[in-house]
């Protein structure tokens, strides 16, 4: 406890960090606060049926866990970051399919600045599509909340939304520039972490009731969720290093290379992107069952059902396999080591440098993948366990690696701050945050 305290002596004595800290809380505030303010023209006390719907496990239920609540709220950051989010995902993969994007990427500065600018254009044409729709779905649920309606009153607040997504995006685009860590990741962070409290206090409640349970199975969920936490963490920095030995160069009087360095190849390199994807593949039959409960499917992909799991866990080892495939390129890594003139210990370079390059990715892959497919389904198990659903989502799937993610992310920045000034890193005896 002495050397946690000092730890945080320690972070409050580098004044630009402590401003960085202190600037990214300020507009951790201002997201929250603004995801109250309600939209103009709405009955904030006749939204019940909303949040009815949207604590259900469906499209809504997530777009509400990432705003937040905000979703929910009919609030004017309802849409949240999510349209940002998927114009990126747009923009990443014409990057691996269309030419002019990859000329883009190899840039530089100014070519991120202009992919910035179509991701930025891209957003706000998401954005035109989904304030409608939130609009449609929002009247359809609670008709009576409205104080006003017609085509003028659709346009206004969907600009209002619109707005409200842009200035979220902007927030975070400027705690990434002068505060600390990565600020869109902290705004889906934020939102998700917002639900905990009232998530645990209902599970609480539920809990040391006579009813459902006692107090003793509310520890045991803690110890659980500990547990999961703990293996999240270990997938997220988990790495296999690859040793490549560079060749020696006498340029003058001084020696360049001869130094040994190592490639980190991640256990899971893919991060949440294939959750994302196989997730968006599974609402698609979702959506029709939802208006056709009588169909074949609808009862095939329930969400809690064995068969909904076995093609979500299915679907997430695909895109897994299929996402690192495109992110990392074990061709162009052994062209860029013989370019430097660094080569793999008892590995040949070129093609036989490639074929142990895939096969490395390919074994560990695997169990990350499978790893990451069971984290993916927890939620359905502690649901069937009698874990309220609010609850049952801290215990694996998107919401669960991206705190991971995001929170180990931040620390790292934190420790380099401190670390560079000759400070102890926030681990015990300096030791440093990284993959084993």
């Amino acid at each position: 406890m002495k050397s946690f305290i000092e730890t945080i002596k320690n972070i409050f004595k580098i004044e630009d960090l402590r401003k960085r800290i202190l600037y990214t809380l300020g507009i951790l505030l201002v997201y929250r606060l603004g995801s109250f303010v309600v939209i103009p023209g709405i009955d904030p006390h006749r939204l019940g049926g909303l949040a009815e719907q949207t604590t259900k496990n469906d499209i809504m239920g997530l777009l509400d866990m990432f705003s937040g609540g905000a979703f929910s709220n009919a609030s004017i950051f309802a849409l949240g970051i999510m349209p940002y989010i998927s114009a990126s995902i747009v923009v990443q993969l014409l990057g691996m399919a269309i030419p002019y994007f990859q000329r883009l990427q190899k840039e530089g500065e100014s070519g991120r600045n202009k992919l910035n600018q179509i991701t930025r254009l891209l957003t706000i044409a998401v954005l035109a599509l989904q304030g409608p729709a939130y609009i449609a779905n929002l009247h359809a649920q609670v008709p009576n909340a409205f104080a006003a309606s017609g085509f003028g009153f659709t346009v206004t607040t969907s600009l209002i939304l619109m707005a409200g997504s842009m200035f979220v995006m902007w927030l975070g685009e400027r705690i990434t520039e002068k505060g600390i860590g990565n600020g869109i990741s902290l705004i889906i962070m934020i939102g998700i972490i917002a639900r905990l409290p009232y998530a645990l206090s209902v599970e609480f409640v539920s809990r040391v009731s006579e009813v459902t349970g006692s107090m003793v199975m509310f520890i045991v969920e803690l110890v659980v969720l500990f547990v999961v936490f703990m293996f999240s963490i270990l997938l997220v920095q988990g790495t296999r290093r690859i040793p490549v030995q560079y060749a020696k160069r006498i340029v003058g009087n001084k020696q360049y290379g001869g130094a040994r360095q190592y490639i980190p190849l991640k256990v899971n390199a893919a991060g949440v992107m294939p959750i994302i994807f196989a997730q968006a593949l599974m609402f698609i039959p979702m959506l029709f069952s939802r208006f056709d409960e009588t169909a074949k499917f609808a009862t095939i992909f329930n969400y809690t059902g064995l068969w909904y799991n076995l093609t979500f866990a299915l679907l997430i080892i695909v895109f897994t396999y299929f996402y690192t495939a495109i992110i990392l390129n074990p061709t162009q890594m052994a062209e860029d080591m013989k370019k430097n003139g660094g080569f793999i210990p008892g590995v040949k370079p070129g093609r036989k440098t490639v074929e142990f390059l895939d096969t490395i990715m390919s074994r560990i892959t695997l169990p990350g993948s499978i790893f990451l497919a069971l984290i993916s389904i927890l939620p359905t198990f502690a649901i069937k366990l009698g874990i309220n659903n609010q609850f049952a989502q801290f215990f694996g799937g998107t919401s669960l690696l991206i705190l991971v993610g995001v929170v180990l992310d931040t620390l790292q920045q934190i420790e380099s701050h401190l670390l560079m000034r000759h400070y102890d890193g926030l681990m015990k005896d300096g030791a440093k945050i990284k993959g084993r």
